[in-house]
């Protein structure tokens, strides 16, 4: 009786300090370019399959209101790796709106990056894919926490030659009369760590060669704890897929892409489940900004929202936002989530030391990812060049700046300061049609103060998205 009370008391004493141990979380953030709130089959695309992601969504979380930080590219990034609206760190601009391949400058070295802080905690990290936060030596990810890198170091579309256009234009589309298509239309780089290895990339095989870098890297720190920043340069135009999925989406070649992606989620869910690490690791799938409208077929879909990249429309900054794997706890989430929210949350599920020395923006989430619990956020300040053009408080949203991108629909890259701001109710009118600002003045004098009170809590510091010499990377 005494060995069998004995036995029974070391079961649970093991079985309980088991169940209280903290989980050591891997995390992989998954960053697509460009892909709009609708593209995705659990976000309501009636014809692209995306079985993986829709499977991600249902199985954890599919987040309904989150948010990047920008609308266009370096700002967007810069606020992800780092928890701060790019205003605070001068990775937002007037004239340039992302850094190009003669740009001087790009993050500072004085900003703390998610890779930074978990690498302190003894996490390998890893950046595959776009950067686009500096191509000198300097600001590459090797000198912003990262062990390895393995990708491109800026837009898929720059470096254009043969007379192709990298902005809406007559001379995007005869290039996919070639066949086969090919990517020699732009001579960018594919850098590993800090050396170019291969120019001009060939885009037509990238994102099956940026899945394959992630597998093998889980592969290879199976036992270490890890942190994976996947930034798939895609669906950014140009669009290119493998001969796996080219032609297979009725979507066309945009469906193809994302299918695509959508495959090498399955494929490293998978690596994941191989090795048991499930268990442990948190997958983050969402979007830099909303889809490039212009491109037509090309573009994507914002589904109901209103406008796509580059403006402060619902359409530009609301993006997919999936969160698997873990503990986290499976449903839908209707709370106002950002991307500049995914720093202070891995430094938290990490148990990181917090970033006291500076402002942070982001939010930390991990109670709503692990528990539900209602999230303290109440704002978002939408952004543009360096002014602010809307904010949204509770689930009311104020415009008081307005003006199109692209010159989308012509005529409609004009300025607009508003007189009377426009203010809109996101949670009956996501799409932003019916003005009702008359009916709560109020309330738009409300959002106005907390605009120029956050205006006031800080002096900006200069545009590093300015400088530019005339030589090329």
């Amino acid at each position: 009786m005494k060995k069998i009370l004995l036995v029974t008391l070391l079961f649970f004493m093991f079985y309980g300090c088991k169940k209280n141990v903290k989980n050591e979380y891997n995390f992989i953030i998954v960053f697509v370019d460009d892909m709009g709130y609708g593209d995705i089959g659990s976000y309501g695309h009636p014809t692209i399959k995306t079985p993986n992601l829709d499977k991600m969504s249902h199985e954890g979380q599919k987040w309904t209101q989150f948010y990047s930080a920008s609308s266009v590219c370096t700002p967007s990034r810069a606020a992800l790796m780092t928890g701060r609206l790019p205003i605070r760190n001068g990775m937002i601009g007037n004239n340039h709106r992302v850094l190009s391949p003669n740009s001087d400058f790009g993050l500072p070295q004085s900003e703390i990056t998610i890779a930074e802080k978990l690498k302190e905690n003894g996490y390998k990290t890893i950046a595959i894919g776009k950067w686009h936060l500096g191509h000198k030596k300097e600001y590459l990810p090797l000198q912003n926490g990262f062990d390895y890198y393995y990708g491109i170091p800026y837009s898929n579309d720059m470096n254009a030659v043969n007379g192709v256009t990298c902005c809406p234009g007559n001379n995007y589309w005869p290039q996919y009369d070639e066949k086969p298509i090919n990517s020699n239309n732009y001579n960018v780089p594919l850098m590993e760590n800090n050396e170019i290895i291969e120019r001009p990339a060939d885009q037509t095989t990238i994102t099956k060669r940026f899945t394959q870098k992630a597998i093998e890297y889980i592969n290879k720190h199976k036992d270490d704890k890890f942190f994976i920043y996947l930034a798939h340069n895609l669906p950014h135009i140009p669009l290119y897929a493998s001969d796996d999925f080219l032609g297979r989406s009725k979507n066309g070649l945009y469906g193809d892409v994302i299918e695509e992606i959508d495959h090498g989620m399955g494929t490293i869910i998978s690596e994941l489940k191989k090795y048991n690490l499930d268990k442990n690791t948190i997958v983050v799938f969402s979007s830099d900004n909303g889809p490039w409208l212009p491109f037509e077929t090309h573009g994507g879909s914002s589904g109901p929202l209103r406008e796509g990249k580059g403006m402060t429309w619902e359409g530009g900054h609301r993006v997919p936002g999936i969160f698997w794997g873990a503990d986290i706890k499976q449903g839908v989430i209707n709370e106002i989530g950002s991307t500049m929210d995914l720093f202070p949350t891995l430094v938290g599920l990490s148990d990181s030391d917090k970033v006291l020395d500076r402002v942070i923006d982001g939010v930390n989430i991990q109670e709503t990812l692990l528990n539900h619990s209602p999230i303290k956020r109440d704002k978002i300040f939408f952004y543009r060049e360096r002014e602010i053009y809307a904010v949204r408080y509770g689930k009311y949203k104020a415009h008081f700046i307005i003006k199109g991108a692209y010159n989308y629909p012509k005529g409609s890259n004009k300025k607009i300061v508003l007189k009377e701001p426009l203010l809109f109710n996101l949670d009956t009118d996501p799409s932003e049609k019916y003005n009702i600002a008359e009916k709560f003045p109020d309330i738009v004098m409300e959002i106005k103060k907390i605009a120029d009170d956050h205006l006031k809590s800080f002096q900006p510091p200069k545009s590093l998205l300015e400088s530019r010499t005339s030589e090329s990377f």
